[in-house]
């Protein structure tokens, strides 16, 4: 059963997670030689976020071992009443965490029982990235204000707009990543062009991470949207600092993720 951010994954009126029925007797689905645990009750969040914290807090507890597989996408899936898309994008921030290592055609393995020190996002670390892209994106915001074309303006609000109005998790991660790419490009300097185009991905990595984990999405959309009312007034100072606001949030949330 799919579900929706107002209720938990499998939650009935009860309060208890929704499970197959052969769970609900007390016996595990099918998982192919791996351990399937029986969840605890779920908070109130997304599918995918409640999914992704009770598999984080199996693993920091010690109830998945270090070497050892987790139950398949699909026994997941049914045990905790969700999609096998919203279980996948749970593991890809198990993931990103350095909690589990996924590995084509063999399964995701936890490889850590708590969250490192930094994250690895695509090529580059989150601590890299917090380092590198305010010298970067905050001087380009200032230039995109000044120089901006109509065009490029034209781009940026489509982009923002479409941002407001995405309820899928992907294709909001791949308009973040274009967002910020152009910015950069409408700073008309190509070396900050290019190097936003460079860390695409690892952008692309550290929203869809932010999102799930830290619940960024609306937050992001609101501050992307002053960005581009700055941009659009041609103000480069308000420009900037909407630009730096954004990034020290981007960096808080990370900062949290790294805490818990």
């Amino acid at each position: 059963m799919n579900l929706s951010d107002s209720r938990t994954p499998g939650q009935a009126e009860t309060g208890q997670p929704a499970r197959s029925q052969d769970a609900a007797a007390g016996e595990r689905p099918a998982t192919s030689g791996a351990v399937l645990r029986q969840p605890a009750p779920l908070a109130r969040l997304s599918a995918a976020e409640a999914v992704f914290a009770a598999i984080r807090q199996d693993i920091e507890a010690g109830t998945y071992e270090v070497g050892e597989k987790l139950a398949s996408e699909a026994s997941l899936a049914t045990l905790y009443g969700v999609s096998r898309s919203v279980v996948r994008e749970a593991l890809r921030s198990c993931n990103a965490l350095g909690l589990t290592l996924t590995r084509t055609g063999k399964g995701t393995f936890v490889v850590a029982n708590k969250v490192a020190n930094d994250l690895t996002l695509g090529q580059y670390s989150a601590r890299d990235l917090n380092e590198a892209r305010p010298h970067i994106e905050v001087p380009a915001a200032g230039l995109a204000a000044q120089r901006r074309t109509a065009e490029e303006l034209e781009t940026l609000k489509d982009i923002v707009k479409t941002m407001v109005g995405e309820t899928d998790p992907e294709a909001w991660v791949s308009l973040d990543a274009s967002f910020h790419s152009a910015v950069a490009r409408a700073s008309g300097n190509r070396v900050f062009a290019s190097v936003v185009a460079e860390i695409r991905e690892a952008l692309a990595h550290q929203s869809e991470t932010l999102n799930l984990v830290a619940d960024r999405q609306h937050a992001s959309d609101e501050e992307h949207l002053r960005i581009v009312d700055a941009i659009e007034k041609q103000d480069s100072a308000a420009a900037s600092a909407a630009m730096a606001d954004h990034l020290n949030a981007v960096g808080e949330a990370l900062d949290a993720i790294l805490r818990q």
